[in-house]
Formats: C-alpha cells, structure tokens, sequence
C-alpha cells in the first residue's frame, strides 16, 4: 500500500512538472522592435513657417523627447536653431514646388531634413500650380501633376535622392481619378494620369484618432490605426482601398497592410478641466503605440502648442506654455524608453504570451541598444479593466513595471517569476526586463 502511494505521488509529481514543461516550451520568442526605431517614429505638428517664435518649442520638444517636427518651407533659421538645440528634424510639407525644393536642399546640407511632403489637405486647400488651380472641388489634375513632379525633382536631386516622399494629405477627396490612392499608379487602374506615374514613397493619412467626432470608444487608437478599417476614422482605407469621396479602387486589403505610411496628423483636442486633459494624453500615447505597433513608420500629432494653425484646443501645451498632461504622459515615454542606436544593432526575441488576451490589451516588445527588452501592455477600455498575465518561458530575474500617467520611475518590481498578473484599463504600462 505504502509503495502504491509513493508510485502515485511520483507519478503526480512527474506529470505536474512535465505539464509545467511543456507549457514554457510553447511559449515561443517574440521578435521585438527597436526601441530608437520607435522614438524615431514619433513626430508633432510646429508652426514655425507661420511666424510663431520657435525658441518657445526648445523646452517642449527637450521636455517630450519628440524627434521629428512637421512644418512648411519658410523661416528656415528656426529649424536651424530647433535642430541645434533638440536635434529634431524636420519634415517639409508645402505646394509650391520651387520653394519648397529649395528649402530640402538647404536643410539637408545640414542633416536637418527627415521628409518631404506634397500639398496639405487639398480639398481644403486648393493649390495653384503653373497657372493652373486644382484640388477642392475642382479637378485634381493640376494635383497629381504637381506630386508627381515633385517626386522627380527629389528622385534626380543628388542631394536629396535619398529622402522620402510623402504622399498629399487627403487624396481620398479627389474629384477625378487621378490615381492618388497609389504611391505607383499600376496598369490596368483606369487612371487619368497613366500607368507608372510615381507620386511618392509612403502613403500619408490624416487619420485622427478623434475621427469619431471626438467619442471616447473602446479601442479608440487601435481602431483608428487600422489599415483595412471602412469606419469613422480617415484612415489608409478611405485614401488607399477605395477613396472616400468618389469611391475609386486603389489596393486591397492585402496591398494595404504592406503599404509603407505615415501619418502626419492626428489628434484630440481637450475640453476645459483636468479630465480632459487626461483622456488627451492617454488617447495620443496610445496613438503613437498603436500607429507603431500596425505599421506605421511616423505619426505626427497635431499638435505643439494651444491655438496655433487652428482655433481648437488640440495642443498638448497651452498657451501659456504650461504642459498639458499629454506632454508629461509623453516625456514618461520617451524617459524610459530613451536610446540612441550606436553602430549595427538587430533587435532579437523575448518568449513570452498574454494567455486569452482581450480584444481591448495591446502589446509592444521594444529592446534597446544594450540589449534590455521593454514591453509595453497598454489598455483600450474607456469602462472597467482587463486583468492579464503575462507567461515567461524563462524567469526573469528583475522587472521594472512603469505607468506612463504616474512618472518616469518603476512603480512596481519583481523579481525571479514566470508569470506577471497585470491590471489594465485605458492606458500604458512598460515593463522592462533584467
């Protein structure tokens, strides 16, 4: 009898332990991204062409670790002096093919250039070009043809070849079909403007989170980042798939989710009283996560300061230069998350999985430089909570666990455990492993 129960013991032990095996060992790597390829993505929308004092946005974009600022080909010394002082670089939108050629070259004799971008919005802002008006309402001839010009000055200028063409803001709007749902009009489109007519490297969206007429939803950034989403949001499908206005055929759903793209406007504009202020700064954290996360290779948030470029309350500084909590939850990002890539760096794999992950909990593995991954776990849900854990194939021997909305610091560490119980709501948490 004795025996009979030791053999039973031996056997519930052995199985435990084999059981606890073979769950570790389905737990398979997760490629990670690089953490500087990620803060390079992040972008926000100046207002330095249009007069307003750039040594006002010094302290901000030191502040808010953001990399890259967007605006258009006038006052260049500001960049200079911005570059000088944050290291930002600029991406120059504009339609006047002359100036805004002449700007690239000279800011990218100085490193200072990131990108060039064709017209803004030209349903809303018609463009005139060679003596020609197009965009709005009209035809959208005279648009396609300044792109695809401006594409052949960038490609045959020595010095900025090698930067990237951003596509026009908006193309979903075109009256006509001029083929702007395409970086490359393909054979076969139907297009007025023919076959293999190259208009840019990257499809470019204004896809504002806020695109639901400012409603705060489940899922609200995941959704608007969406490549293939028919929905309220502006999104790539609306400019790319099928165009909104006229509903031209552009690339399938396939086709779109390869697309390189970027954004360069997104926002939310706050409302009077602390609340606000909050909802905008977790919604464009979680913009810049889930932007990166679906493929986005920039987004740019409109924007900087209060009441620049438009009357709404969409910076994330006010007027008075006061930052807005957006800022504070953005440099707690960039804080943590901070890395300069030094020589070749390929980010590797971290085993892990969120068993039965709700709908509403996204993930992002980030590793640095030196080699320490960072995950990032953020919730989507404007109402309760979503309880996860997160399995380990391997102990971890220290983990840092941060929220973006409390500060820079670890709020929580653990030590030696395969398993990580998290609680998750409507904003981000970084882990970071030792």
């Amino acid at each position: 009898m004795k025996s009979s129960s030791a053999l039973l013991i031996f056997i519930l032990i052995f199985t435990f332990f084999a059981f606890v095996a073979q769950a570790q060992q389905t737990i398979s790597g997760v490629p990670a991204k690089s953490a500087d390829d990620f803060l390079n993505s992040l972008g926000i929308n100046t207002h330095v062409a249009q007069g307003y004092n750039p040594k006002n946005y010094i302290e901000p974009l030191k502040y808010t670790g953001i990399r890259n600022i967007r605006d258009a080909p006038k006052n260049l010394s500001g960049y200079f002096m911005l570059h000088k002082e944050t290291g930002v670089r600029v991406n120059l939108v504009g339609a006047k093919l002359h100036h805004l050629i002449h700007a690239a070259q000279t800011l990218a004799k100085h490193n200072i250039l990131m990108s060039i971008e064709g017209p803004n919005e030209p349903n809303n802002w018609p463009i005139t070009y060679k003596g020609e008006k197009g965009g709005g309402k009209g035809s959208w001839k005279v648009v396609a043809e300044f792109q695809r010009d401006l594409y052949k000055a960038v490609k045959a200028d020595p010095l900025l070849k090698d930067y990237p063409v951003f596509n026009i803001s908006e193309g979903g709007a075109q009256t006509d079909n001029v083929g702007l749902q395409f970086l490359t009009i393909p054979e076969g489109a139907g297009t007025l403007m023919p076959a293999g007519t190259m208009y840019a490297d990257y499809a470019n969206a204004h896809n504002y989170v806020s695109g639901n007429g400012g409603r705060h939803v489940d899922n609200q950034a995941w959704n608007a980042a969406d490549p293939t989403l028919d929905s309220f949001w502006d999104g790539l499908y609306g400019n790319y798939g099928r165009t909104w206005r006229k509903k031209y055929k552009g690339y399938s759903n396939e086709g779109l989710m390869r697309l390189p793209r970027v954004s360069t406007e997104t926002g939310w504009a706050t409302k009077k009283g602390v609340s606000e202020e909050r909802t905008q700064g977790i919604m464009l954290v979680n913009t810049y996560l889930a932007q990166f996360k679906r493929g986005w290779t920039y987004t740019f948030i409109y924007q900087l300061g209060e009441a620049q470029g438009s009357k709404g309350l969409q910076g994330i500084y006010r007027k008075d230069w006061q930052p807005k909590a957006a800022a504070h939850y953005i440099h707690n990002l960039t804080t943590v998350l901070a890395d300069t890539m030094s020589g070749d760096f390929k980010p590797g794999r971290l085993a892990y999985r969120i068993p039965n992950q709700p709908d509403t909990v996204h993930d992002l593995l980030l590793q640095k430089s030196d080699g320490r991954f960072f995950l990032v776990v953020w919730g989507e849900r404007v109402k309760g909570q979503d309880d996860i854990i997160i399995q380990l194939a391997k102990p971890a021997a220290k983990i840092k666990i941060f929220d973006v909305t409390e500060g820079s610091e670890p709020q929580k560490m653990l030590s030696d455990v395969l398993e990580i119980p998290l609680t998750l709501n409507d904003h981000a948490l970084i882990l970071e492993f030792h």
